[in-house]
């Protein structure tokens, strides 16, 4: 099958690729853009689209948007991340609007919890020393008593211990530090929580296809809602089992070769 769009990249073009892949230069996706090209050079390797996408764990489709991309918009445009030829969507709500509305679907937690989400959503920035101030004021305040706090955090890398000798001294970051077990949510895999699920169905059922002019009526909308959900008291039937992971994402379990 004759390709309408051919890679033929130029030696200087071909050194720049090969700078990116070898220096890891810029985002993964660059890298990954990166690595296309080179294998996708005509006079280069010139592989074929299916087998650039079996090798860097991507859809032929991607194979076949680089290579549209790179003849019609060039080089530097198929390499870097391409720009949105329009604003996007502005916000409906800010970070407070969006907690408030989390907890009206969620309810009043558990007395052993705190709505982190209020505290957090509020700041304009979200760096390392954001996060860290945040939860030492929870552990100042709310958890001044425990020892020791489990904290739950999800992969961002914001949140790590270094983060708090980012926002503190050694000496009482060390401090806050000692009295935190992290526990991290999975690196690789599907994970879903149940608030998640819940939201989407708030979303779909309750939200989409309508627009709720004033905001005060917007908690009722909701309650009405909710109150027919809780009654109804549906669990979670999770389809994604160990045997469809297994096979699903072969690719993140350990090979062990016999020795």
């Amino acid at each position: 099958m004759n390709k309408k769009y051919i890679v033929r990249l130029s030696d200087e073009e071909c050194g720049v690729c090969q700078e990116v892949v070898k220096r890891l230069k810029g985002t993964s996706e660059k890298v990954k853009r990166a690595q296309i090209l080179l294998k996708a050079d005509v006079d280069g390797p010139g592989w074929s689209d299916a087998k650039i996408a079996e090798a860097f764990d991507c859809r032929v489709q991607t194979v076949e948007t680089l290579r549209k991309r790179l003849v019609v918009d060039g080089f530097e445009a198929a390499l870097e991340r391409k720009r949105r030829a329009t604003p996007p969507t502005p916000r409906k709500l800010d970070g407070v609007g969006e907690a408030k509305l989390i907890a009206m679907r969620l309810g009043k937690p558990p007395a052993a919890l705190w709505p982190v989400v209020v505290a957090t959503a509020g700041r304009r920035s979200r760096t390392k020393a954001d996060w860290a101030l945040e939860v030492a004021q929870l552990l100042d305040t709310r958890y001044a008593d425990c020892a020791k706090v489990t904290l739950v955090c999800d992969n961002l890398n914001t949140h790590t211990k270094g983060a708090f000798y980012e926002a503190f001294t050694p000496e009482v970051a060390r401090a806050y530090v000692k009295r935190i077990d992290f526990c991290h949510t999975p690196k690789h895999g599907s994970w879903l929580n149940i608030a998640e699920c819940e939201l989407s169905c708030l979303t779909s059922q309750c939200l989409s296809d309508r627009r709720i002019g004033e905001l005060a009526r917007l908690p009722s909308e909701i309650g009405i809602w909710a109150d027919k959900t809780n009654a109804k008291q549906r669990g979670v039937d999770w389809q994604f089992k160990i045997t469809d992971a297994r096979i699903k994402l072969k690719r993140l379990y350990p090979v062990i070769k016999g020795g």
